[in-house]
């Protein structure tokens, strides 16, 4: 999409569609000027009859009484319920009508009187309609219909970095949505390094992937084993970008891929299998902020890690009762092959702590259907050994709408996935705080290290439970690039 702002009388603004946000049961729309009496009239009746409901929207023709041909009315509901997330479903709203008449452009009035800055309200818009605009149909002989209108946004404000910014951001969004949404045979753990290899070429990053041999070299004793059943190969790659200070340590953003998930011996059920595609979609998002920030031109230094693996069973699949060494030198007991993305991640962190010396280091994993059962599909989990990232990550989680829900880890925890034959095993107790003992297990990774760990299970792609939002279509939500990018910026 095409996306600018003007500073420009917008009853002049030639356009198809001139569009203004209404709360519900007010007066009139937000920011629109005085119109000719008939106009106004229509647009009175208008608000009377949709009372400004969420997301109700109601066309007038102008009949050429100012310059656009239409006013499109949208309703944000209730003035105190509104926030940035609203206004973000609303602008998806916008977007998808005027597509679905297409209208080759349109035009949206910034409200300015709302309890949130100019700039807050700018991004949300943006991002809703660049966002609300996806489709995956890469394989479909039909595309879907209706050309992408242009958007120009009017303020009295001067906005233009400010929808530069939102706009990259939401493209990387949409990057990482498509490669999460790929099929396992179009994208196995050497397709998604040839991915971060074009990533790498295009946006100035320096690229490095490790193979098999070498990992086995190395002491990647987890990556290797959930690998080795496949005939696809384990990859680890690695992305970095440095536009930081010299001296200034670099943030480690850490991100599960594991391209297809059978469970490997331990096989899941046959039910929604098929969503296994998605157990990649950590590592889709540490491509998209790599992405995002290198676009961005962020002054930080930032690297980013993805193991990637496909979890099958064969004669030469890891088992359980199975003890791997881990890169760092912990042994771990696999009970259960398919808690395979913790045993990956444990490899990845460790490198990222010992090669990097990081300030902080992040994670994102589709690690347990647990996080599902306590928190729903539409909250991420949030376990921390730092207070400082806490807080700013919770901070920039309010900004953008991509909820998280911090849980507790202690020695209580810890205790319940030590080994009796190792240091530590892949499993807790039963099925108890099955989210916290698996980040327990990451724990053992990165020591005294600041480290966060998003488990987004239940919010990387839409699923039952899934709340709708006009933004997010079916399939993979690229769910955590916005928040990272709004974390590395404050």
């Amino acid at each position: 999409m095409n996306i600018k702002s003007e500073k420009t009388q917008s009853l002049n603004k030639k356009t198809a569609a001139l569009c203004v946000f209404v709360f519900e049961n007010s007066k009139g729309p937000l920011g629109l000027p005085k119109l000719p009496a008939k106009l106004e009239s229509a647009v009175n009746q208008s608000v009377k009859e949709t009372q400004g409901k969420f997301e109700s929207i109601s066309i007038i023709h102008t009949h050429q009484l100012i310059a656009a041909e239409k006013i499109v009315i949208v309703g944000l509901g209730k003035k105190p319920k509104t926030t940035t997330d609203s206004i973000r479903m609303v602008a998806g709203k916008i977007a998808q009508k005027i597509r679905e008449l297409k209208l080759v452009d349109f035009t949206i009035i910034v409200p300015e009187d709302l309890q949130f800055n100019i700039n807050q309200t700018v991004s949300a818009i943006v991002e809703g309609a660049e966002m609300s605009m996806y489709s995956f149909d890469k394989y479909k002989k039909e595309k879907n219909e209706g050309k992408v209108p242009n958007l120009v946004l009017v303020s009295s404000h001067k906005i233009d970095d400010v929808v530069l910014r939102a706009k990259k951001t939401a493209e990387s969004v949409n990057y990482t949505r498509d490669i999460a949404n790929l099929p396992p045979n179009e994208c196995s753990p050497a397709q998604l390094a040839g991915l971060a290899k074009l990533l790498a070429s295009r946006n100035n990053l320096k690229c490095t992937i490790l193979s098999k041999g070498e990992l086995r070299q190395k002491g990647f004793g987890g990556i290797s084993a959930v690998g080795q059943g496949s005939k696809n190969e384990p990859k680890l790659i690695i992305l970095e970008y440095r536009r930081g200070k010299r001296q200034d340590k670099p943030v480690v953003v850490v991100g599960k891929a594991v391209t297809f998930d059978t469970g490997g011996i331990s096989i899941k059920p046959s039910e929604k299998m098929d969503e296994m595609k998605f157990d990649k979609c950590g590592g889709c998002t540490v491509l998209g902020i790599m992405k995002a920030a290198s676009d961005l031109r962020l002054p930080v230094n930032l690297v980013g890690i993805i193991p990637s693996v496909e979890n099958m069973p064969s004669g030469e699949s890891y088992r359980p009762g199975d003890i791997v060494r881990l890169f760092g030198g912990k042994t771990a007991e696999i009970l259960n092959t398919d808690a395979e993305g913790r045993v990956i991640l444990a490899d990845a962190l460790a490198y990222g702590v010992k090669i990097y010396r990081p300030s902080e280091i992040i994670d994102f994993a589709t690690l347990t259907g647990a996080c599902i059962v306590a928190l729903g599909a539409n909250v991420a989990g949030l376990v921390s050994n730092n207070k400082r990232i806490t807080e700013k990550l919770k901070s920039a989680s309010a900004r953008t709408s991509e909820q998280i829900w911090q849980l507790p880890i202690d020695d209580d925890f810890m205790d319940m996935i030590k080994s009796d034959v190792a240091d530590i095993k892949n499993i807790g107790v039963g099925r108890a705080a099955g989210t916290i003992t698996a980040a327990a297990f990451l724990a053992n990774a990165v020591g005294n290290t600041p480290w966060a760990h998003f488990d987004i299970a239940g919010t990387a792609w839409i699923q039952t439970g899934s709340k709708p939002k006009s933004y997010n279509p079916k399939g993979a939500t690229g769910f955590g690039v916005r928040l990272i990018l709004d974390y590395l910026s404050n």
